[in-house]
C-alpha cells in the first residue's frame, strides 16, 4: 500500500493478530476501513482482495485459505498443503496475506496476491 496511514493500519491489523488471534468483528472492521485506502489507490486487485477476505472471515468466523504454493504442481503430483484446521495456520496465512499488502508493487508478492484473491472467489 502506498498511504502511509493504510500501511499503519496493516501493522495495527498484525499485532492483534499477534496478540489476540482472529477476532472476527474487530478484523472485519479494521478490513473494511483498510478497503478504503486501496479504492482511494485504485488498486482493483487489492480493494477485491480486502473485500473478499473480510466477506470470508464474516461467513466463516475464520480464515481458512492456505498461503499460496511456492513452486508449481508437477501434474498428477499432490500440491503440499498447510493443515488449515490448524489454528496457528490459519493466522500465519492471513498475516502473510496482509504482508503482501505493504509490498504489492513487488511482482512476486502481486502474484500471491492475485492467488489469494482466486482462492476466496473458489472457497
Amino acid at each position: 500500500m502506498e498511504n502511509l496511514e493504510g500501511n499503519k493500519l496493516i501493522v495495527k491489523i498484525q499485532r492483534d493478530l499477534a496478540k489476540s488471534g482472529i477476532v472476527k468483528d474487530n478484523l472485519v472492521k479494521d478490513l473494511k476501513e483498510l478497503r478504503n485506502f486501496a479504492l482511494a489507490e485504485q488498486d482493483p486487485t487489492l480493494t477485491k482482495v480486502i473485500r473478499l477476505t473480510y466477506e470470508h472471515i464474516e461467513q466463516t468466523g475464520t480464515f481458512s485459505i492456505p498461503i499460496p504454493a511456492d513452486e508449481a504442481v508437477v501434474e498428477g503430483e499432490e500440491p503440499e498443503t498447510m493443515d488449515m484446521e490448524d489454528f496457528d495456520n490459519k493466522r500465519e496465512s492471513l498475516n502473510y496475506l496482509l504482508s503482501l499488502m505493504l509490498d504489492r508493487k513487488n511482482p512476486t508478492n502481486r502474484q500471491d496476491l492475485e492467488e489469494y484473491r482466486d482462492m476466496l472467489k473458489d472457497f
